[in-house]
């Protein structure tokens, strides 16, 4: 478990449902491994339990619980719906919330064997989902930007993951990415944050997508990464084929946000390959078959 402020047990867990839930304390509570600013507990079969752990304030989850509800009845994939609140209280001063459970495995503990199926599946959840965003939409903060003004991040994760022989061809994606030009259409609902651990799988394809913590309004290429991030061999040309709404300079900034995000998967597995806290091991070999992929090529 990852260290925090306070250890979340199913104890706890247990007595916040008896003192603000209390008809759903009875059902069965187990650990899910995994998360790092907030811990997942299953409730039941059909429900979670999602406590605020190392995230610094409650902004992320109030985030799912406003916008969620409004937007899983239009997608085409399940995602995790809140269902109740969970107040601060002096046995947890942090918020939790009982979501829906999105039945599946993780992809960083699964794969993906019907590349095809995976990638008209994630193209028809993101035509579905990147459509305009209201005025109150929440905008952009760590993500979201320009990959422009994304070079301090690039350059940490470059520094600490970059195979040396493929640093020119990582910082040439990136290149070409910092020189394409924005996003000009309207704000669109973006998840921000698709990477293996935010999918789950089931039958060999993507059955859903959870953790929206990163949800914002702005430009769609945070998400078409996913095409390389997520996808086996060859997936991101039927990915951006179906798809049909991304021009050339959309592609240029989702494969170099893609590249980024696949040093960040690396460093993380660097991170956990030395026991330090948040790494996860499982992550590093995704990153660099996600590498591998992005510099291949859409």
């Amino acid at each position: 478990m990852i260290e925090s402020e306070i250890e979340i047990s199913e104890d706890l867990v247990r007595d916040l449902l008896r003192e603000q839930h209390p008809d759903l304390a009875g059902l069965p509570i187990r650990e899910v491994a995994g998360g790092w600013g907030n811990q997942m507990w299953r409730l039941g079969n059909e429900l979670a339990v999602r406590m605020q752990r190392m995230d610094k304030t409650p902004d992320l989850q109030l985030k799912e619980r406003r916008w969620l509800p409004t937007l899983a009845p239009h997608l085409p994939l399940p995602i995790p719906v809140p269902l109740r609140d969970g107040a601060p209280s002096e046995r947890f001063p942090k918020i939790w919330t009982v979501m829906t459970w999105v039945d599946g495995t993780p992809l960083d503990h699964g794969s993906i064997t019907c590349g095809d199926h995976a990638a008209e599946t994630l193209a028809g959840f993101l035509r579905a989902l990147h459509v305009e965003a209201p005025a109150d939409a929440p905008t952009a903060s760590d993500f979201g930007a320009h990959p422009e003004h994304c070079t301090d991040g690039f350059e940490h994760f470059f520094q600490a993951a970059a195979p040396a022989d493929l640093a020119a061809e990582i910082r040439a994606v990136w290149g070409e990415a910092v020189a394409a030009p924005g996003w000009e259409g309207p704000p669109v609902w973006v998840h921000g944050d698709l990477h293996p651990a935010n999918v789950v799988v089931a039958d060999g394809t993507l059955a859903g997508v959870v953790d929206f913590g990163a949800l914002f309004a702005g430009d769609p290429a945070w998400d078409l990464a996913a095409a390389w991030l997520l996808l086996p061999a060859g997936g991101a040309a039927r990915f951006f084929d179906s798809y049909a709404q991304a021009d050339e300079a959309a592609v240029r900034r989702a494969r170099g946000l893609a590249a980024m995000k696949s040093l960040f998967l690396m460093s993380m597995g660097w991170a956990g390959d030395r026991g330090l806290p948040g790494g996860k091991s499982n992550w590093g070999p995704a990153g660099r078959s996600a590498l591998d992929r992005v510099l291949a090529g859409p």
